[in-house]
C-alpha cells in the first residue's frame, strides 16, 4: 500500500512512519509547513537529514498562508468575542484532514502525492463497528487519546486515514524508537498552540491588534443567585468558565469563574459549590454517526481534559442539545463538545455556543444585581 504519512518532526509521528515501513508499506514522509521555520535549530532541516538517513522521500507542503487565513485568523476573531477557540480541532479539520489529505490522495499530475491513504500520529483508532461502519475510536492510551480533537473532522475524511498508533501506549514508542538508535528532530512534546510563542496567548493576540473587549466588574454569584461587583477584570477575553488561578481577587473561599456575561461585560464568578453545569448547546455539528443508530447511553466530553459523562442528547439540523446526568464544570463557548457511546466509538462533535437554558436558570435562581 502506498501511504503518505504526516510527519511533524516529533516522536508520534516517526514512530508511524517507521511502523508502516516496517510493515512493507511504500511511504512517503508528508510534512506541512504551517509557521515560518526559526532561524536556528530548525526541524525542517533535522527532519531532512533523518529522512535522507532513513531513504524515505520527504515531500513539504507550504500551507502557511492558509493555516494564518484558517485557523491563526479566526483563533484572533474568537477572542476578540470574548469565546474560547480550540484552534486544533480547526486544524485538523481544515488543515491536517483537510488541505493535507487531499495533497496526499491527489494524483502527481494535480498537484498531490497519489497516495493510497494518509497516515498521522495521533492516538486514535478507526475501527469497524457492526452498527455504524468504519467510526472513530478513542485510543487506547487514554492519558494520549486525541478522539476529542478529532471529533469535528468528516468522518468520510477520516475513512482515507490510517493510525498505526490506536493500540500503543507512548512510554513504549519511547523505548522502541530508542532500541533503534533514533531521535525525534524535536524531542519534546509539542506546545499547546503550536503558534502562540512561549504559550502566552494573550501577549500573541496583543502583537496581532486583536480588538479585544475591555476592563469591566466582577460580580460575585451568591448561593441564592444575587450578584455583587467584588473587583474588576481587564478583559474578559483572559478568561475562560471554569478558571480558578488568575483571577486576582483575595477571598474567604477560591473562586471560579462561572460565566463570561458578554452583555454586561461581566465576568460572574463564585464558589465550587455554584461551578456544576447541566449542559450545552452545541452547533456545526459533525455527525460520526447517524443519531438513528446512537444507543440509548451515550456519554458527552465538552473538555479535553474531561472524562466523558452521562448525557441526554437531542440532535437537530446541525445541532445538538446536551444535558449531563450530573453537574460539569460550565460550557466554554468556543470549546468542542464530542459525544461517544460507551465502547469510545466518536458519534458527533460540534462547537459550543452557550448554555442550555435550563442549566442557567438552575445555577442563577435570582439574576438580580446588589
Amino acid at each position: 500500500m502506498n501511504i503518505a504519512v504526516a510527519v511533524s518532526g516529533g516522536m508520534d509521528s516517526l514512530c508511524s512512519l517507521l511502523a508502516l515501513r516496517d510493515a512493507g508499506h511504500e511511504v512517503t514522509a508528508l510534512h506541512a509547513l504551517f509557521l515560518d521555520p526559526p532561524e536556528t535549530e530548525s526541524p525542517l532541516s533535522a527532519l531532512r537529514g533523518l529522512c535522507g538517513t532513513l531513504g524515505i522521500d520527504l515531500h513539504v507542503a507550504d500551507l502557511r498562508a492558509a493555516f494564518r487565513r484558517e485557523v491563526v485568523e479566526p483563533f484572533v476573531a474568537e477572542h476578540e468575542l470574548a469565546r474560547t477557540p480550540n484552534p486544533c480541532a480547526s486544524c485538523n479539520r481544515l488543515m491536517k484532514f483537510g488541505r493535507l489529505l487531499d495533497i496526499a490522495l491527489l494524483p502527481p499530475e494535480k498537484g498531490g502525492l497519489g497516495a493510497d491513504a494518509l497516515a498521522t500520529g495521533h492516538y486514535v483508532a478507526l475501527e469497524p463497528h457492526p452498527a455504524y461502519g468504519p467510526t472513530l475510536r478513542a485510543g487506547s492510551d487514554t492519558s494520549k487519546d486525541q478522539s476529542y480533537f478529532l471529533s469535528l473532522v468528516p468522518p468520510e475524511r477520516l475513512r482515507r486515514c490510517i493510525f498505526p498508533l490506536a493500540e500503543r501506549r507512548k512510554e513504549d514508542l519511547r523505548v522502541w524508537l530508542a532500541e533503534q538508535g533514533l531521535n525525534a528532530p524535536v524531542p519534546g512534546e509539542s506546545q499547546e498552540i503550536c503558534f502562540v510563542p512561549r504559550d502566552d496567548h494573550r501577549a500573541f493576540l496583543r502583537e496581532c491588534g486583536a480588538k479585544l473587549p475591555g476592563p469591566g466588574p466582577v460580580l460575585l454569584r451568591g448561593k441564592d443567585g444575587t450578584l455583587r461587583e467584588i473587583g474588576r477584570h481587564d478583559g474578559l477575553w483572559q478568561y475562560t468558565e471554569g478558571q480558578r488561578r488568575g483571577l486576582g481577587i483575595a477571598w474567604t473561599e477560591p473562586l471560579y469563574v462561572i460565566e463570561r456575561d458578554r452583555e454586561r461585560n461581566a465576568l460572574i464568578v463564585g464558589g465550587a459549590s455554584e461551578l456544576g453545569s447541566g449542559g450545552c448547546i452545541a452547533e456545526q455539528v459533525n455527525f460520526m454517526v447517524p443519531p438513528a443508530l446512537w444507543p440509548d447511553k451515550v456519554l458527552a466530553r465538552i473538555r479535553y481534559r474531561q472524562k466523558p459523562a452521562p448525557a441526554d442528547v437531542e440532535c437537530g439540523e446541525g445541532t445538538m442539545r446536551i444535558s449531563f446526568r450530573s453537574p460539569q464544570q460550565p460550557p466554554a463557548p468556543g470549546q468542542v463538545a464530542a459525544v461517544y457511546d460507551e465502547q469510545g466509538f466518536v458519534l458527533a462533535g460540534g462547537v459550543i455556543m452557550r448554555e442550555t437554558e435550563s442549566a442557567a436558570e438552575e445555577r442563577r435562581p435570582d439574576g438580580g444585581l446588589l
